[in-house]
């Protein structure tokens, strides 16, 4: 008897995974307001916002990975969506604060009052609606996605040279914005958030729902990364990185298949950076630094390029260490760190954390199957399913 779809998309280590963010996204707000500060079991306040942190990012890789380890799309400027969605949140946050701010303006931002703005520019119409904000979170980011994979793969550049103009995209929008008359913030950017649909940003009720409503877009973005991928349009995306030639001459509009993925992975991206931002308060032009963007694409290599869970897993760990790494005097050394992480992988598990684990846990099983000549790495397997 075949098995409905969902269950198939959930086997093995997928429901797992999505069995541990729910469960998380339930059991840590618990912990944190339930729990007297007294006990071993209590998060505390301080806590929720920072794993609230990790979760995007995790949905951050996790986008990384369904255009890099399913299309063979290397972007490294991803961190441009990221920080777009980020943007549009900050700009919602922004017009909540109203004559609560340093200069009491009932309209402009502190920001464009000491500019000496005279008006509201035209582009911030609208952001006092939170659905309004909900849907230019996916609009903005997905339209310039739209606009640049169109002329990217209609002209077929690929491989390095996506690379190239993807990194200088990313970096044509952190000069923009950190420039005064641009109209956001210029290098301070937005922070001084007070609400978010009429609540507290600070109280610990809203960092508990703000902390749950990362893991839920963690597990939702999972579930449209998993269902993309063991569908036949992940079959196309994977025989597209595997031979686009052979694909296309096969018929399929290769085009086609890579701008709808780098679509979703653009919108994945935004909804991470929306809930980053009120969470740690600011949202900056430095979110587009090059340097940001290459730093995503390591995550998910150390997780496991084309597995989805080794992504978010990569994601989480490896901002897990650079929060304890920076925290002391190794501080200045943290991206000769991550420079070494990233040539340890390279060289000894070059299928990330989870695909090596998978490997061994696949040779305990069965040694001797697996080690016979011309038998297929269990990694590779599972990448392509």
């Amino acid at each position: 008897m075949k098995r409905p779809f969902i269950l198939g998309m959930l086997d093995g280590r997928a429901g797992i995974f999505l069995a541990v963010v729910l469960g998380v996204a339930v059991l840590v707000p618990i912990l944190n307001l339930a729990v007297p500060p007294t006990s071993p079991f209590h998060v505390p306040d301080h806590q929720l916002p920072l794993w609230g942190k990790y979760l995007c990012y995790a949905l951050l890789a996790l986008s990384i990975d369904l255009i890099w380890g399913y299309a063979g799309i290397l972007s490294l400027g991803h961190g441009a969506f990221f920080a777009l969605g980020g943007y549009v949140m900050g700009m919602y946050l922004m017009r909540q604060i109203g004559t609560r701010g340093v200069y009491a303006h009932p309209v402009l931002p502190d920001f464009m009052v000491f500019l000496n703005w005279p008006e509201l520019p035209v582009y911030w119409y609208g952001f006092n609606w939170f659905a309004y904000a909900l849907l230019m979170i996916f609009l903005v980011p997905g339209a310039l996605a739209f606009v640049f994979g169109w002329f990217a793969f209609r002209s077929r550049v690929t491989g390095v040279y996506f690379s190239i103009i993807s990194q200088a995209m990313v970096f044509a929008l952190m000069l923009a914005f950190f420039r005064n008359n641009f109209g956001f913030g210029g290098n301070n950017g937005l922070t001084d958030f007070k609400d978010i649909l009429g609540f507290n940003v600070q109280a610990p009720t809203t960092r508990a729902v703000l902390f749950a409503s990362s893991a839920l877009a963690l597990a939702v973005g999972f579930l449209i990364c998993q269902w993309l991928v063991k569908s036949k349009f992940g079959k196309v995306l994977i025989s597209i990185r595997d031979a686009e030639s052979r694909a296309r001459f096969l018929g399929y509009r290769v085009e086609n298949y890579k701008l709808l993925a780098f679509v979703i992975s653009a919108c994945l991206a935004a909804v991470a950076g929306a809930l980053y931002v009120p969470q740690v308060g600011i949202i900056n032009p430095s979110e587009f630094a090059p340097a940001n963007s290459i730093e995503y694409v390591i995550w998910v290599a150390v997780g496991g390029r084309g597995t989805l869970v080794g992504a978010a897993l990569g994601g989480v760990v490896v901002n897990f260490a650079k929060t304890h790494f920076t925290t002391g005097a190794l501080a200045p050394y943290w991206l000769f760190a991550l420079g070494g992480l990233f040539i340890f992988v390279t060289l000894f598990m070059p299928k990330g954390i989870v695909g090596t684990l998978s490997d061994f846990f696949a040779w305990a099983r069965h040694p001797k199957r697996e080690s016979s000549n011309g038998a297929e790495p269990v990694g590779q397997r599972q990448a392509a399913e």
